[in-house]
């Protein structure tokens, strides 16, 4: 029997299907939600090999838990549904807004404004790193950040290499948390994070690099670190974390990822 031939729609369904496997990877890799998921998997296995073999008992007893547990899904698995959907959402929007930039022809090029200055930032994470000061700055791009900044102290003041070394001083009320800065301004301090649930994460990392992962999992944010303990300073994009960066990598990272286009 001849195999039917294979249509562009097709090719596109695959590549589709395989996107969504790719991002759903993403969001539950190193978490225990694999596990749930092979515990789900062996259920239903099991359940067609009883079904198979007519064990009408067994087969009722195993269809009855995948019903319900189709229902319970939902609930189990809601932050990461959540999650899933704000990580669809941001991709999304960030698309458009690209796609509409590049189609702004008519903005005059001498009009635009120039990208924020990171020296202050370079600066303050470099010497907060040679006297192993902690600190986890949060740089907004796109996203709303509203919810995470009212949970801090607000500020809103010019960015300088003082402040924000004061701000994560030791013995300072406001050096625990994140500070939320956008371009030239900091917006907020001692701002509470949402921790990562990962579990391949290097268990030497402390909560600051834990909650850095975590809302860069959420919010399209770039997150930078000065480790307490070491002195490194590390960078997280999307999830992803750049250990033991350079002041020349950092401002590289900075002006690539956090320049308004």
């Amino acid at each position: 029997m001849p195999f039917p031939p294979i249509r562009f729609v097709d090719i596109l369904d695959i590549l589709m299907v395989s996107a969504l496997i790719y991002w759903l990877y993403r969001l539950v890799r190193g978490t225990n939600i694999m596990r749930i998921f092979w515990a789900i998997l062996v259920i239903y296995i099991a359940w067609r090999v009883f079904a198979l073999l007519n064990m009408r008992l067994c087969s009722q007893i195993f269809g009855g838990i995948i019903s319900i547990g189709l229902i319970s899904l939902v609930i189990v698995f809601q932050p990461e549904i959540r999650k899933f959907l704000l990580f669809v959402g941001t991709k999304t929007s960030l698309a458009g807004d690209s796609f509409i930039k590049r189609f702004r022809f008519w903005r005059n090029d001498a009009s635009k404004k120039s990208g924020p200055n990171f020296d202050p930032y370079v600066q303050a994470c470099m010497h907060m790193s040679q006297s192993k000061t902690g600190a986890l700055i949060i740089f907004k791009r796109s996203n709303d950040l509203q919810e995470i900044i009212d949970t801090g102290e607000r500020i809103n003041a010019d960015t300088s290499s003082a402040l924000l070394e004061a701000l994560f001083f030791k013995n300072s009320p406001l050096h625990d948390g994140a500070v939320i800065v956008q371009g030239n301004r900091i917006l907020a301090a001692r701002c509470i994070l949402p921790v990562t649930s990962r579990m391949d994460i290097d268990p030497n990392l402390g909560l600051r690099h834990r909650s850095a992962i975590g809302i860069s999992e959420q919010l399209d944010v770039m997150s930078v670190i000065v480790s307490e303990e070491t002195g490194a300073i590390s960078y997280v994009l999307d999830g992803q974390i750049h250990h033991n960066v350079s002041p020349v990598d950092l401002r590289h990272a900075l002006e690539k990822y956090c320049t308004p286009e």
